[in-house]
Formats: C-alpha cells, structure tokens, sequence
C-alpha cells in the first residue's frame, strides 16, 4: 500500500523535473507533433481572423512576439518598441528608484539627438511628462506616450506586418493551436484530490513537456445531478478569465466517459493544508498579508470582467512552485451583467456574507467579505465564525455571520484587526471593497504600504514561503477517497451537443505562454538570416504530397514502440514469399 504511493509520487516527481535528459520531458517525436504546416494550408484562418492590432500584437503572447520581430526589421520601429518596453521597465520599478530610471527613459527616447528617439511623441508631451517627472514619478507618467505609440503602430505599420512572412509564420502557430486534442495529447499521473464532478490528476503535454492538472469530470455524474449548467459556466469562466491569480484553463476535451479540464498545475498544495498541517496553525503577519495581496489582485482581475466568484476559502486559494498563489475552482462563479444585481444563496457555510445568507441582492460584495474571513483565518489559525473539527449546526453559523462581531486575539496587529473589521461589515454598503472603487480600496489600507502592486501583478515580488520541489503536498494516493460508481443513467446522442461546448480543445493565449515557456517557440520559429523566405511560407512552392510507399516499405515500415516487430515482419516474409512462389507457379503453368 505504502510501495503504491512512493512509486506514484516519484514517477510525478520525476515529470516535473523534466524526466532526465535535454528534451525536458518533451516526447522524442515532438517535432513532428509541432510541424508547421505549408502556408497555402492556413488561408481559411487568414480569412476569419479579425485583424485587430490590439488582439493580434498585444494580447497574443506569439502574435506580440512576432510583431515585435517584423518592428526589429525597421529601424524607427524597433525604437518604438524598445520605447514600449522601457516605459514597462519603468513600471514596475521599485519607487525609490523610478525618479532615476525615468529620467533615463527621457534622455534616451525624447532626446532628438539619441539614436533611439522616438519622433512620434508631440513635443508638447515631451515637456509635460518632464516636468511631471520632477515633481513625482507616477507609475501611469508615461500613459498618455504609450498609448499614442500604440496607435501609431496599429496604423501603417500593422498593415504592413499582415502582409510579411512574420504574420504568416503566425497563423502557422494559430494552426497548430486549433489541432484536435485527444487523451493522447497527454501523459497521465497521479490522483491529486477531488472535484465535485471526478477525481483531479497531474498530466504532462508530450509535445512540450509542461505539466497541468486535468480535473476530469464524469459524464454520468453530471448528467445524474443535473450539473450540465454547472460544467459550462466553469470552463467558460476559465476561459475568458487571464490573470496571473487565477488559474488557467490550458485545453479542454472529452474521453469516452469524462469532460477533461486541464488548468494549471499549482505544485504547492492548498492554504487549508498550509495553515493547519505544516506546524502551528496559521500564519505570521507578513505571509497572510502578502496572500491577501494576491488574492485581492486575483478577485480585481475576476470583477474585471464582471465575474463574483463566491467561493473563497482556503482549500479554494493554491500555491504553486515559486509560492504564489492562484485562485481555483471556479464552479459558483457567476457574471454579473453591468448595471445589474443577483441573487443566489450559494457558497461555504462560514465564508457566505450576510447579504447571501440573507438571500438578498449583490454584486461583488461576497467576495471581499470572504477575503475578511481569510485574512482572519490565515492569522488566527481558525475561521472567524467556524471552529475547525467543531461541529456547529448551519442555523447558529448563520446567526454568528448576521449578527455576532468577530473576537480579535494578540495575534492581530492593529492594521491588521482594521482591514479585517472593514472587509467584515455586516453591511455591504460600508464594506471596504463596495464603496464604488472596488480592488483599489483595499489596495490603499495602510496594512499594504509595503507592497509594490506594480511589481506583484508582474510577479516580482519574493513570496514569503517557497514550497519544497521535492514535496508532494497533497494526500497519499490511497488516502482519497474513490467516487462510486454512478448507476441507472445512460448516455445519449442528444448530450454530444453539450459535450461539444465543452470539450473545444487549446486555449488559445495559455497554449501560446505554453510554446514560449517551453522552448518550443524559440526552437521551431527560425528564420533565414539572409531574409529569403523559409520554403513552407513560400507561396511558389506547393507543399510536395509525401511519396507512395511500395508494398515492401508498407509491410517492413511497421514499428511497436520504437522497435520492429519481429513477429509481424516473419508473417510478412512468409506472406511475400508465398504470393511470389505461387506467382512463379502460375507463370510456368501458363508456358
């Protein structure tokens, strides 16, 4: 039993190292896997992708670097994209040294006598963004510059780059994106944990090696609770969300019996498990503050786009490699349409806001109520309203959410006892978070005055706990409990169409970071030094059809798993022998 779990845990151990060798777990053929093809073959993407600047060179993760390679082939271009990048750099600079680095920015790119200067800048512009500087440098100084930049490129110039072999080799990647995935795509590992619909397993792309979680959900489990909706909106949600706080949606497929999701792997465990199994529970101040940070960008980027999430607990917040966080587990996520309000009674007895528990209206209030209960638990070392293994009926939860105040220890500071007290006001109106600036309001509470939010969306800041890479944090595989088996409920055709909006393959900027971060991008994307165009973008060639194997090579080509089969190819020099003999027999019988 003990021998099954150590096994399962060093074949996934030994995949996200890479599994040995320079491949970096990528399988021996995944060239071919990843084979651009010719370009004649990509012109019905050519006439259904909208040629839009800001979706095709800034959103695109390959697309932003393509064109970025077609602007390095004109001068007055590339200094308009280094100007971009700089301005970036500036960005996310430590404060105390962004004065410096933008009058560095200035000197280079607004001098007239620079190699670099960028003479699409009004000099009115010029001069403003000076003298702004002096008096403080803002990260947002450059904003009104970029975006001119970036309407001066989204003219002449992106015209120009939809007709260069650079958006060419692009819609090549965006053919290979939109290539069916199967369960062979994969490489599968061990059970993780549990969804609400199926068991949740690490699994590997063969072409690249990068390693997901595949959360696989059961066709007749869902059909028997009725959570086709459920389903949907989940990876729906997933797909539209892109923030480095919530998990991604990577690819989504379906097998014979289940609908597969594959998000991001977070190697690091749950906070549940942090808080209450890695030695006394709960956390020093300054890790639950940095979490808080993060989750509270991560909520931002979801309200962005009019989602309320409804489900932040700790089991729901994940660590992954470097010890950020993500938010998963987007199953009662809803949209709120704009200008509306909605209602639902859903969510983890202890971490639902009165307003839920009250089942009356909101938008995003829950959310920052919940991040409330999390701040307290990750300090306290239990929920504010929910003793931990303490069975308490639902009923005298709720009246401790409507009408008791939290109890505050030594353990909280006094900004830290402020933030938790203003996220967890009874009323929603008086909740910080809900006054009509939303993220920004929390972000602005004196506990955060050490936090460079800049620098945290980019991932820059060093988390206060890194996981150890030789951990699994999660139970033993014996330890998870197995899902029955679901009876009496049949399969039918009139369920392929709901299978269909599931299961629709990559998505489309995860895919691409994928090929990036994994060497596949810098590998296959090569271009001729001397500027000539690489055959399979070149137009006068067709692409040959591949040769016609004689019968011989048809019959001695087979291979199982890399070696001949030898027992096959005996058969089939018999077969040959015997058709050849019986030939020559017919021959001499005809003479």
């Amino acid at each position: 039993m003990e021998l099954e779990n150590i096994v399962a845990n060093t074949v996934l151990l030994k995949a996200r190292e890479g599994g040995g060798g320079n491949r970096k777990g990528k399988s021996k053929k995944w060239k071919q896997m990843l084979q651009f093809p010719h370009i004649s073959m990509c012109e019905e993407l050519r006439q259904n992708t909208e040629k839009d600047y800001s979706t095709l060179c800034e959103r695109q993760p390959i697309g932003r670097l393509l064109f970025r390679q077609f602007c390095d082939t004109r001068p007055e271009l590339r200094c308009c994209v280094k100007f971009l990048d700089a301005v970036a750099e500036y960005e996310v600079t430590p404060d105390e040294k962004r004065r410096e680095c933008g009058q560095e920015l200035v000197n280079k790119y607004f001098n007239p006598k620079s190699e670099d200067h960028v003479p699409e800048v009004e000099e009115a512009m010029l001069v403003q963004c000076a003298d702004r500087l002096q008096q403080e440098a803002c990260k947002e100084l450059f904003k009104d510059c970029t975006k001119l930049i970036h309407d001066y490129l989204s003219m002449a110039p992106f015209a120009d780059y939809l007709d260069s072999m650079y958006y060419n080799r692009f819609l090549q990647w965006k053919w290979l994106e939109r290539q069916p995935v199967t369960k062979n795509t994969f490489r599968q590992y061990r059970v993780l944990g549990k969804g609400g619909f199926g068991e949740v397993c690490a699994c590997q792309v063969r072409a690249t090696g990068k390693m997901y979680a595949c959360k696989k959900l059961e066709k007749k489990r869902i059909k028997k609770r009725k959570g086709e909706s459920m389903a949907l909106n989940e990876k729906q949600i997933l797909e539209k969300v892109n923030s480095r706080f919530v998990v991604s949606l990577a690819y989504a497929y379906e097998t014979k019996d289940a609908l597969c999701l594959v998000l991001t792997l977070m190697n690091g465990g749950d906070l549940k498990f942090h808080i209450y199994h890695m030695g006394e529970s709960g956390f020093d101040e300054k890790r639950a503050v940095f979490y808080s940070a993060e989750i509270c960008c991560g909520l931002e980027d979801l309200h962005r786009e009019r989602i309320v999430y409804r489900d932040l607990k700790p089991e729901n917040i994940l660590l992954d490699d470097h010890g950020h966080i993500r938010i998963s587990d987007l199953g009662l996520a809803v949209h709120v349409p704009e200008g509306q309000t909605i209602k639902g009674r859903v969510g983890t007895v202890g971490y639902m806001a009165p307003e839920v528990v009250k089942n009356e209206r909101y938008t995003f209030s829950p959310d920052w109520w919940a991040l409330g209960c999390l701040l307290y638990e990750m300090i306290e070392g239990q929920s504010p309203f929910q003793q931990r293994k303490k069975k308490i009926k639902r009923e005298e939860v709720e009246k401790l959410v409507r009408e008791v105040e939290e109890e505050y220890s030594s353990k909280f500071s006094e900004d830290a006892k402020s933030l938790c007290k203003m996220l967890l006001a009874k009323d929603p109106k008086v909740r910080l978070g809900c006054q009509g600036n939303g993220a920004s309001e929390v972000k602005a509470h004196p506990i955060f005055r050490s936090i460079n939010f800049k620098r945290l969306e980019a991932g820059m800041l060093e988390p206060p706990f890194i996981p150890d890479p030789q951990a699994i944090y999660c139970k033993d595989v014996l330890d998870i409990e197995q899902f029955s088996t679901v009876k009496g409920v049949d399969l039918e055709p009139k369920d392929e169409s709901f299978y269909s909006k599931v299961s629709t393959g990559s998505v489309s900027i995860p895919w691409q970071n994928e090929m990036i971060e994994t060497g596949c991008f810098a590998e296959l994307n090569v271009f001729y030094q001397d500027g000539t165009v690489p055959p399979d973008l070149d137009w006068r060639g067709q692409p040959s059809p591949p040769p016609k194997q004689g019968l011989l090579q048809r019959l001695f080509g087979r291979q199982v798993s890399g070696h001949v089969d030898t027992d096959n190819t005996h058969m089939l020099i018999q077969l040959v022998f015997s058709c050849t003999l019986s030939r020559s027999k017919r021959a001499q019988t005809s003479v």
